[in-house]
């Protein structure tokens, strides 16, 4: 059995599932270009994590989160992970 340090808790799982997303912009100054944040919802709510991003990587996102069947978010490194391909598949 593994030695697992004592207690688990939230803060030790390092990652989790996203369960939801939702992309929101916030104005600038004016004159000022505003900002994309994409709020994560992870383990339906047990954590949830906010990211502020420019609009390529909001697009890009987008693209790859409507698409994706499965996605884990490293918390730790801040890191999406766009789930599992079998080798051979596209």
């Amino acid at each position: 059995m593994a030695n697992l340090p004592q207690p688990v808790t939230d803060d030790s799982l390092k990652v989790r599932q996203l369960s939801h997303y939702q992309f929101s912009w916030v104005a600038g100054e004016p004159g000022e270009p505003g900002a994309w944040t994409l709020q994560l919802v992870l383990d339906q709510g047990a954590w949830e994590e906010v990211l502020t991003i420019d609009a390529d990587d909001a697009d890009n996102l987008q693209d790859l989160l409507s698409t994706a069947k499965t996605v884990f978010y490293d918390v730790e490194r801040r890191t999406l992970l766009f789930g599992t391909t079998s080798v051979g598949h596209h």
